[in-house]
């Protein structure tokens, strides 16, 4: 018994302790105790990553869910050129896209996030700027700004912006070239700041109520 208990703990270091590409590797052998790994060390930024596209976070768990379901069955078909990081970044936020572009065709007429926003009312905070706001705060007012964007524009934003991905990650995950992502990132600035200077002008340095 000793044994088979040290076995098994060694077996859980070498899962743990293995990289990324190992563990494609050994999906690649059908091995799903890899998948397991996966689940367990990508879970969270994946969903983090979904939540800020889609603004849901409910939605984001059934994405990320349905992403790694996708890596194993296309576990064969991974191109070893890719990070696996990369990889499985694109598959998730492919999905997000897709899913965001349902909802938006299912009604069109609705503000395209269901998240429960708070309404940030200009006589409740003639004087703060967005540096005060508490975090949920900063968050609402980017969900409703970020309605005026289109599905790769906030896509590009986030994870270059946000998630802190290079130009060339970005690119590989959205399938497109580096100066495509670098024009939607300007232009989801840009869009970000006209929406900011319309919709709350008093968090603007310089705008006047």
């Amino acid at each position: 018994m000793p044994e088979l208990i040290y076995s098994a703990r060694q077996e859980r270091h070498r899962w743990r302790d293995a990289t990324d590409r190992e563990l494609i590797a050994d999906l690649q052998r059908d091995d799903d105790r890899a998948l397991d790994e996966l689940v367990r060390r990508k879970s969270e930024p994946l969903v983090t990553a979904a939540l800020r596209i889609l603004g849901d976070r409910e939605e984001a768990k059934d994405v990320v869910q349905l992403a790694f379901l996708r890596v194993w069955e296309k576990r064969h078909s991974y191109d070893s050129r890719w990070s696996p990081n990369t990889w499985i970044y694109r598959i998730t936020t492919n999905l997000a896209i897709d899913h965001l572009r349902a909802r938006q065709s299912r009604n069109k007429y609705v503000e395209p996030y269901r998240l429960h926003l708070t309404q940030v009312g200009r006589s409740q905070t003639p004087s703060r700027g967005l540096a005060d706001l508490q975090q949920g705060e900063v968050a609402a007012i980017f969900e409703r700004l970020a309605g005026s964007l289109s599905s790769k524009q906030r896509s590009a934003f986030l994870l270059r912006e946000v998630e802190g991905l290079s130009s060339r990650e970005v690119a590989e995950i959205l399938g497109c070239k580096e100066s495509t992502v670098r024009n939607h990132v300007f232009n989801a600035r840009k869009s970000l700041q006209e929406a900011l200077r319309e919709q709350y002008p008093e968090y603007v340095p310089g705008e006047t109520s």
